[in-house]
């Protein structure tokens, strides 16, 4: 039987970071010492507990997050481990839709990388109270107050580090922690799990009393007491500190800066301690607020067993001997197994036939679960990411999840006509696994179409299909999700007129289009002047140009950033019908465009290429070779950081280049940043390509 913890003694919590700045190692560790395992398993021999799945292990990289329980100081912990690589951005986003705290972790050699501002932002939109865990103070060019210094002015944030190291690099062999004023040094003949806390060593005393000032000036506005000591000059107590210390992180106002090693077994033990002392518990956070999806009205749910139950799913796997896991988060009540819930977002119910505690792919059967609790129901089949499930007799619809649009495609066939069930039925699973995976299947080729969100996604989502689904499919080239919009405005006359002996269809609109700015989507409006269509007519107008949003007038590409206005057209008391007003608006629309200018946009990624100084000359001249746009070189020791922007349609092939040009001794990481125009003259050998090709 599960053991029982109050709400005010759980701490849901995730592990967020930058590739490689050593978020794995630190999960390991935090199992290690917790009890929760009994051999540390090491990213690097492909025996990390929470990297699962054999593609993990193989490439020594997170590819989808993984959920534990461990226990620390009579606190019940539920951690989810996150991918660092931007491929994968999509499993840090639904991560931190439904934590209450984050463990930012930097390595302390690079700092702020370009992963880290982008899972940095995405808690920011959640507004994720967060501690920070500087790593790998072990190695060579580590250096605390840089990566701090680096937090504060690249993510504007309060960065106050509790404590600082003794030693760096090669000498690192302990902390300093400034709440407690003592030194701690661990054992490495029992890897960290003992440890000697001893008087700070004579030459840290200065620097430890400056950061401790530091510590105190920025606490003691949170609490008038501390306020008054600290002015004072009285000694302050270490209880004294870490109450103000949590509201203020609570509050996002401050951010606790840690550090250690984890791989040599250090400092893991106090960011536990943080967790416990820092981090919000399920009742430290405001009530989730949703709608009746009868009513319309507004809802909230306190986080209370009492509550009618609420949950949201937030992830979907396909469990090896348990069928459809639905991961979910309760935020109220709580439910029993075999109950019946609601599926608020498609309104079907549905009964839950196991729920589990989840262990990475292990799994605890559990009875009940209750509101603060993360776990996976077994036995829902109607359900997808983002989803509600609620109280039958209480529903309550909570925010939906919103997911990145895939940038990459490649088109996929089966090798025979027998692999065509086993394709459809692994493609199926998959996007019901990974919201930024979708499937489609050109309509003028007939060819199904993969996408995601970078090359090594799709890599291995193929491999997936054919080691877990043994799927023998061909993939071809990746192809770039471009985007169509229009430069000016340009108006439009749809006319669809069918008279065929009974009752006709009628249908006549003429609109004006008019660009967005670029990320503003799609706006329609109605500027009838002496004209009158029904309101159903005008309804099925804007769902007709939506409907051609989806197929651009230059390459079939969907069309981006166009506001819409309906300026005039016609009906028949009889032979209108809303088919027809559809249908003449995507006349109107096609007509309309071609009078826009339109143009042909591409993703834009924003590129990081850190390489030694020998080699930037021949790494530059790579970069503008790609239509690459040099925005920066900056210097990291015996490196340099080349910070440009690149059209991803240039980057296919890029890992290979990189590394015959610098003989494997640069590292590389680019994320999506926005869409662009595509430069004319490539413009039209694109378009003549594809049109082509449909030929």
């Amino acid at each position: 039987m599960a053991q029982k913890f109050s709400l005010g003694k759980m701490r849901n919590i995730g592990l967020i970071a930058h590739i490689d700045a050593g978020k794995t190692t630190t999960t390991e560790r935090i199992l290690y010492y917790t009890g929760k395992v009994h051999r540390m398993g090491e990213v690097d021999d492909g025996a990390a507990t929470m990297d699962w799945m054999e593609q993990e292990k193989q490439r020594g990289i997170t590819i989808t997050s993984a959920a534990t329980t461990c226990f620390w100081r009579g606190h019940r912990i539920n951690i989810i481990d996150t991918p660092g690589h931007v491929d994968f951005t999509v499993e840090v986003e639904r991560s931190l839709r439904i934590l209450d705290g984050a463990v930012i972790i930097f390595c302390g050699v690079a700092g702020v990388e370009p992963q880290s501002e982008t899972v940095w932002r995405q808690a920011d939109k959640y507004k994720v109270p967060r501690i920070v865990f500087v790593n790998k103070l072990d190695r060579v060019g580590s250096d605390l107050w840089n990566a701090v210094e680096m937090i504060r002015e690249r993510l504007e944030a309060n960065a106050v580090p509790i404590q600082i190291p003794i030693g760096q690099g090669d000498s690192f062999r302990g902390i300093v922690d400034l709440v407690t004023m003592t030194a701690r040094f661990y054992h490495q003949e029992n890897l960290g799990a003992t440890y000697d806390d001893l008087p700070i060593p004579a030459e840290l005393n200065q620097e430890a009393a400056r950061a401790r000032e530091v510590l105190l000036e920025a606490v003691s506005e949170y609490d008038d007491n501390l306020l008054e000591k600290y002015l004072e000059g009285s000694p302050i107590r270490p209880e004294e500190i870490i109450p103000p210390l949590r509201k203020a992180t609570l509050l996002g106002k401050i951010i606790p800066v840690l550090c250690g090693a984890a791989f040599r077994n250090q400092g893991v033990q106090r960011l536990l301690d943080a967790i416990v002392d820092y981090l919000p518990s399920p009742i430290d956070m405001r009530p989730v607020v949703g709608t009746n999806p009868h009513t319309g009205r507004e809802e909230m749910r306190k986080a209370s067993p009492d509550e009618p139950f609420a949950a949201l799913v937030f992830k979907i796997m396909a469990g090896t001997h348990t069928g459809k896991l639905a991961f979910v988060r309760v935020y109220s009540g709580r439910l029993r197994v075999g109950s019946a819930v609601l599926n608020a977002s498609t309104g079907r119910r549905e009964r839950v036939g196991r729920i589990l505690l989840m262990h990475a792919n292990r799994s605890q059967d559990r009875q009940e679960v209750v509101a603060g609790e993360i776990a996976a129901f077994v036995g829902l089949k109607g359900v997808t990411t983002g989803d509600t499930l609620s109280d039958p007799q209480r529903p309550i619809l909570l925010e939906k999840m919103e997911f990145p649009k895939p940038v990459i495609s490649v088109a996929i066939e089966p090798k025979t006509k027998a692999d065509r069930d086993q394709l459809d039925l692994a493609l199926r699973r998959l996007s019901e696994e990974d919201p930024s995976f979708t499937v489609k299947v050109d309509r003028e080729t007939g060819q199904t179409i993969i996408s995601g969100m970078g090359e090594l996604h799709l890599e291995v989502i193929t491999e997936r299909m054919l080691k877990e689904f043994k799927v023998r499919a061909r993939v071809g080239s990746p192809q770039v999700a471009y985007r169509e919009t229009i430069t000016k405005v340009g108006q439009g006359e749809g006319k669809f007129i069918r008279q065929t002996g009974g009752r006709g269809q009628y249908g006549h609109v003429l609109v004006r289009l008019y660009p967005l700015g670029r990320g503003e989507g799609f706006s329609f409006q109605v500027s009838l002047q002496g004209v009158f269509i029904p309101k159903e007519y005008i309804k099925a107008t804007e769902e007709g140009m939506r409907e051609a949003l989806s197929n651009g007038v230059l390459a079939g590409y969907p069309v981006e950033d166009v506001g819409v206005e309906l300026i005039g057209g016609s009906y028949h008391d009889v032979d209108s019908s809303e088919v027809a007003f559809r249908i003449a608006a995507s006349m109107a629309f096609r007509q309309a465009a071609l009078e826009a200018s339109p143009v042909l946009l591409e993703p834009i990624f924003s590129l990081e290429v850190v390489v030694p100084e020998s080699y930037l000359g021949d790494v530059i001249g790579n970069l503008n070779s790609r239509r690459g746009k040099i925005e920066g070189i900056t210097t990291s020791g015996d490196e340099r950081i080349i910070e440009a922007r690149v059209p991803l349609a240039e980057m296919f092939g890029y890992a290979t280049d990189l590394r015959s040009l610098t003989q494997g001794r640069a590292l590389y990481t680019m994320h999506f940043s926005h869409y662009d125009e595509v430069p004319k003259p490539i413009a039209e050998e694109i378009i003549s390509r594809l049109r082509g090709r449909r030929v």
